[in-house]
């Protein structure tokens, strides 16, 4: 077999295009490099060198912490509260008020059914006129008899009529005082059951007891109204109502804290409906009793200062205080938690973060609100660093 020429299957060399490959990559390695390097300057910049530390927020805090002795939870209640019933039974045909509509005493705010009632009532009124009109003719006749009376005397003197006339005349004269008698009593009757017809129609209309607001609404026009919702399908009480101007607050104080407590004590309120405001109270009265289940006895304390939009039932926080509050104290003021403050070297002070890092404001004057301190110079929703404390500078990253 003869050799095969293997000098045709050589690489030409020259032929492939080796500068055009180098230019293709290079840019690529230029653009890593960049990107690299801006890297290494993003976490120098924020990440690198930089503390982690914990973080809290300037809250907004009372004075009043400093001087709370106790502190207790309960609801707003009203002192003079009633469910307004009917002593009449019968169907409600019309009804006044609503949830929330104001009344003032005796105010007629529903009404039953009572044409049967008024009815009667205007019988005993035609009773007492026909009582008074036969008292009129009674006392006429009466009139009469005593004048025949004295004509029969005077004749009887001068012999002119004999002894059983006189007799006549006295015993006429005697009936017809009796009579009158008889007509008075039976005008009182008249009058008396003319006054029980007019209570009866009078029970028909629901009166207000007090000046008040009505809470809720148990019945509407067509209900069967009893006085104690005896019947089956039923309603007692129409409508509760409320007295604003008694608003207080009930709240369970452990008994092992009861010596904490006294009457006339200066207390703090605060509702959690209206977490915004707090407002000034004193102790009423200590309910001379224990909740054998719960271990708590009922304080209740007296609202000093009324706002309209306090109704009864909210949840309410009360702080027994130790002395009364000046004007000055009853304002929020900016503090942080107690583990944000810092001394060295005799000063105080503590770490606000702004713009990544430490930024040093001092605490001197700080003063204690309970868990917290009151720090002025700062602003509310600020974040202050809490720990560490010992490896923070002024200025320095922290993240």
């Amino acid at each position: 077999m003869d050799n095969p020429d293997l000098s045709k299957l050589a690489i030409d060399r020259s032929a492939m295009p080796m500068r055009r490959a180098r230019r293709r990559w290079w840019p690529w390695l230029v653009g890593a490099a960049v990107l690299i390097a801006a890297g290494v300057l993003a976490y120098g910049r924020f990440g690198g060198g930089a503390t982690a530390v914990e973080t809290a927020a300037v809250a907004a805090a009372y004075p009043s912490q400093a001087v709370t002795v106790l502190n207790a939870t309960g609801y707003v209640v009203a002192q003079r509260k009633a469910a307004v019933a009917s002593k009449a039974t019968g169907r409600l045909e019309w009804l006044g008020v609503l949830e929330g509509s104001r009344v003032k005493r005796d105010q007629v705010i529903a009404r039953i059914e009572n044409r049967d009632v008024a009815a009667s009532r205007d019988q005993a009124k035609a009773n007492v006129g026909v009582a008074a009109a036969n008292l009129e003719q009674v006392r006429a006749e009466a009139r009469e008899a005593d004048a025949n009376l004295a004509r029969s005397r005077d004749l009887a003197e001068k012999k002119y009529i004999s002894g059983s006339t006189l007799d006549s005349a006295i015993a006429r004269a005697d009936r017809a005082r009796a009579g009158v008698r008889s007509g008075e009593a039976a005008l009182a009757a008249a009058q008396a059951n003319l006054k029980a017809a007019e209570v009866a129609l009078d029970q028909t209309l629901i009166r207000a007891p007090f000046d008040g607001v009505v809470l809720t609404k148990s019945a509407n026009v067509g209900d069967n109204i009893t006085p104690f919702s005896s019947a089956a399908d039923t309603k007692g009480a129409v409508v509760t109502i409320a007295d604003m101007e008694t608003l207080e607050v009930e709240a369970d104080v452990a008994e092992s804290s009861l010596g904490k407590v006294k009457v006339g004590q200066p207390c703090e309120i605060q509702l959690d409906a209206l977490s915004e405001q707090r407002f000034s109270g004193v102790v009423q009265r200590i309910v001379p009793t224990v909740d054998r289940a719960k271990a708590t006895v009922l304080v209740k304390i007296r609202f000093i200062e009324r706002d309209p939009r306090v109704v009864p039932d909210m949840a309410a926080k009360v702080a027994f205080l130790e002395r009364e509050l000046g004007a000055e104290e009853r304002k929020a003021v900016p503090a942080v938690p107690k583990s944000a403050l810092a001394e060295r070297d005799g000063a105080k002070y503590v770490f606000v973060v702004k713009d990544g890092r430490a930024r040093r404001v001092s605490a001197e004057g700080a003063r204690p609100l309970g868990e917290f301190v009151q720090v002025e110079g700062l602003a509310l929703g600020e974040r202050v660093i809490v720990k560490p404390l010992d490896k923070i500078a002024d200025g320095a990253p922290v993240k």
